[in-house]
């Protein structure tokens, strides 16, 4: 297991410093948080690469625009002072606005092109209503009180003429478009409809190929799921539309919404109650009895989805990926979830007409992998021991058997296995855990089968390797933030501090990274604190051999933001050790001492004066000139901090 704690350590400790004390005073949001979602925004809606050809100039260009306003968050990222409230109330505006831009923007990307096409008014509607949001948020923001540079300012007026400007307008290709759509629409005899209109309506939207076709329909479906009832002569307005294009390709007919195909016949008593979504198979809009999972670890009906690969399908039909290939998975974790819900809602499962078979494997390999997660409950330890350790290969060395040996049931073995007397097979499980655990999906189904009291057990006395691996585990559970707060109210932060002590190389760098990732929970960090975390990691200081001089000021700093972290953490023999790294340590380390530095002298300005005796205003001097983009600012706004409160030497 080769850590990840230096570099998610380091991608953590870019994240700007709040003040902590004051802000919560005045608002709950976290102005940090918030800046850095919106930014996150404007990232996932650049991913996202195509749009249905309807609305492809819209949307790219309200991609183009949104990206022009990174700078101005830059700006307010990297601002040092109290965000104002009026600030504040800016940023949550905004971030209302980014979400209803990347929303639509994901429609425009991957949702029905015939709901596009017919509804484009409406949609284009939905984008001035995008502009009209975020020109009230840039008209409200308070440039001045943030610091904001003139030239950004500038941009911003720019931008907001732009969005005020922005009017609807359809151009000739669009009005061609609307009379396509007109006739296609508009004829009751399908037989006078007029075929050279839709043969280009079906290629200007691109549903001019069978398999254009197939994904269609799942988008088509998606929306009758999302309307049922509402829009019902729109809705069939778009399933007549689709059936012409499929007849036009020699495809099969639709029913229309009036036939209910998409609610299963078993349900039809139950329509009051909510079917979680990922019950649902994406092609059938049913509810699932033999879910299967495929390459894209998208889970779909077995029958629905072997038609479409049996019909030469080589990509997902609700993210059109391309398949790295065509085998298919039994998603036993999710058929179990589905069973225990109708049980628990007393809804009886759609039958098949001939009864489920055991899912049998695609090869000999998945053949294999059945077997040895069998062998995991075998009687015979030696058995157990092999199986546990072919296991944990195979989790660590292939994506595809990581999905595989969840999806087989191989998850609740390997922690029952965490709590058997053979010091082995712990660390053969629990290093199993830790690599499934990649897997966004089987966090929640490790966590779900209870494994965290289990595995912060082995933590506590198991062998050195083991403990290493539950450090590790514990971390990537803790991406999930409700892990957060179970990891802290289980005990789990103690022994990780006695691992960050006792340990070993290897051993103090997982619990590092683990505590790093805990310590972003409010409450963990005074659990940190008062189990003694500030002692070793200002411990760990004085072992530079130990190459943790960044990992451990990073988790200082996050424990400089908790007002018992600042008691704890500001003594001055931590106030010399600070100054001393920004003379001799590497850039790095410079960076994060006067990042340090300047969070707890923000607070106790006694501590700069510290600073000062042991000769800190050099090193700065040199650092707001030499130093990393981030250290130079740091070490600039302490220098300005001294000005104003007339601490500069002479």
């Amino acid at each position: 297991m080769v850590s990840a704690g230096g570099k998610d350590i380091e991608q953590g400790f870019k994240i700007e410093e709040e003040n902590d004390n004051q802000s919560n005073q005045t608002s709950p949001i976290d102005k940090r948080d918030l800046v850095y979602e919106l930014m996150g925004i404007i990232q996932i809606i650049s991913s996202y690469g195509e749009y249905r050809r309807t609305q492809r100039k819209e949307s790219r260009n309200l991609v183009r625009r949104m990206k022009l306003l990174i700078p101005l968050l830059e700006e307010i990222r990297d601002f040092e002072g109290q965000i104002p409230e009026s600030g504040i109330a800016c940023l949550v505006k905004m971030k209302k606005a980014f979400d209803c831009a990347k929303k639509l923007l994901k429609t425009c990307h991957c949702g029905s092109k015939l709901y596009l096409a017919l509804e484009r008014e409406a949609v284009i509607g939905r984008f001035h209503s995008v502009y009209e949001k975020l020109s009230q948020t840039l008209d409200g923001m308070p440039y001045e009180e943030l610091g904001i540079s003139d030239e950004e300012k500038e941009q911003v007026e720019l931008m907001i003429v732009q969005f005020k400007r922005s009017k609807k307008r359809i151009d000739t290709q669009d009005m061609e478009l609307a009379m396509d759509l007109m006739v296609s629409v508009s004829t009751e005899n399908d037989r006078n409809a007029d075929s050279a209109s839709i043969e280009r309506l079906a290629k200007k939207i691109e549903l001019h190929t069978v398999e254009d076709l197939k994904a269609e329909m799942v988008a088509v479906k998606e929306v009758i799921k999302e309307r049922r009832a509402h829009n019902a002569e729109n809705t069939q307005q778009i399933i007549d539309l689709l059936n012409k294009l499929k007849r036009l390709a020699g495809m099969e007919e639709e029913t229309g919404p009036s036939d209910e195909p998409f609610m299963p016949k078993a349900l039809e008593k139950s329509t009051s109650i909510a079917i979680p979504n990922e019950f649902i198979c994406p092609i059938t809009l049913q509810i699932m009895t033999d879910p299967v999972i495929i390459s894209t670890g998208q889970t779909y009906e077995r029958e629905s989805i072997q038609q479409w690969l049996d019909s030469n399908h080589h990509t997902c039909p609700k993210t059109g990926e391309t398949l790295t290939h065509l085998s298919v998975a039994p998603n036993f974790a999710l058929k179990n979830l589905i069973e225990e819900w109708c049980s628990k809602n007393n809804v009886q499962l759609p039958t098949k007409e001939a009864p489920a078979t055991p899912p049998s494997p695609s090869a000999g390999s998945d053949e294999k992998l059945l077997s040895l997660i069998k062998d995991l409950s075998s009687s015979h330890l030696e058995v157990q021991r092999k199986a546990g350790t072919k296991i944990r290969m195979l989790s660590k060395e292939n994506p595809e058997k990581r999905t595989l040996i969840a999806n087989y049931g191989g998850i609740p073995p390997l922690v029952q296995l965490l709590s058997y007397p053979d010091s082995k097979i712990q660390e053969h499980a629990v290093t199993a855990l830790l690599n499934l655990s990649i897997d966004e999906s089987n966090k929640r189904l490790i966590t779900k089968e209870n494994a965290i009291p289990e595995i912060i057990e082995i933590l506590q006395n198991g062998s050195i390797g083991a403990k290493e691996n539950s450090a590790a585990a514990l971390f990537s559970l803790s991406m999930l933030d409700e892990n957060k707060v179970a990891i802290g109210s289980l005990n789990g932060i103690p022994p990780l501090i006695d691992l960050l002590k006792k340990g070993t190389i290897k051993g103090r760098k997982d619990a590092i990274t683990a505590l790093f990732n805990l310590c972003f929970n409010h409450a963990n960090k005074s659990i940190a604190i008062q189990a003694g975390i500030v002692a070793s990691l200002l411990q760990l200081l004085t072992k530079k051999h130990l190459d943790m001089v960044d990992e451990t000021l990073s988790i200082l700093l996050i424990l400089a933001t908790h007002p018992e972290g600042r008691q704890e953490i500001g003594k001055l023999s931590f106030i010399e050790t600070l100054v001393n790294l920004m003379k001799d340590g590497t850039s790095k380390n410079k960076e994060c001492s006067v990042a340090v530095l300047l969070e707890l002298s923000t607070y106790n300005s006694n501590l700069m004066l510290a600073a000062l005796q042991y000769g800190v205003y050099e090193h700065l001097v040199e650092i707001s000139k030499e130093g990393t983009d981030r250290g130079q600012r740091k070490a600039k706004s302490i220098l300005q901090f001294m000005t104003k409160t007339e601490q500069i030497p002479y």
